[in-house]
């Protein structure tokens, strides 16, 4: 007596001797991990499966795919920087500006009271 597949969960199990099956345990595994290692509060993660059939001559070849899509592991951040000089700065150049008219002014006041003292 032959055997009929009733059922597509019959079918996908029995894909590459069932190592379609066992992949697409480790696919969900992995996935699971990365959602719940997600450092956002919100995030998601997809598997896609994508099943193939092909007929001829009365044959029917079927062939299993999967895609997954995990959220990213680590966020970072965006960093302001400017350009001074063909370089980056953390400060902007009009504070750099005023910095350094500050500092010069400083160093005038303190060069007077060494002269005064």
């Amino acid at each position: 007596m032959s055997r009929v597949l009733r059922t597509f969960r019959e079918m996908l199990g029995l894909l590459s001797r069932g190592d379609f099956s066992r992949h697409l345990d480790e696919k969900l595994n992995e996935a699971i991990a990365a959602v719940e290692a997600c450092p956002a509060d919100k995030c998601k993660a997809e598997i896609t499966v994508k099943v193939t059939l092909d007929y001829e001559l009365g044959r029917i070849d079927v062939k299993g795919e999967v895609k997954t899509k995990l959220p990213e592991t680590a966020k970072f951040m965006k960093t302001p920087f400017w350009a001074i000089d063909g370089q980056l700065s953390v400060e902007h150049p009009s504070q750099i500006d005023m910095f350094q008219v500050r500092s010069a002014g400083r160093a005038d006041a303190e060069d007077d009271e060494r002269d005064t003292a």
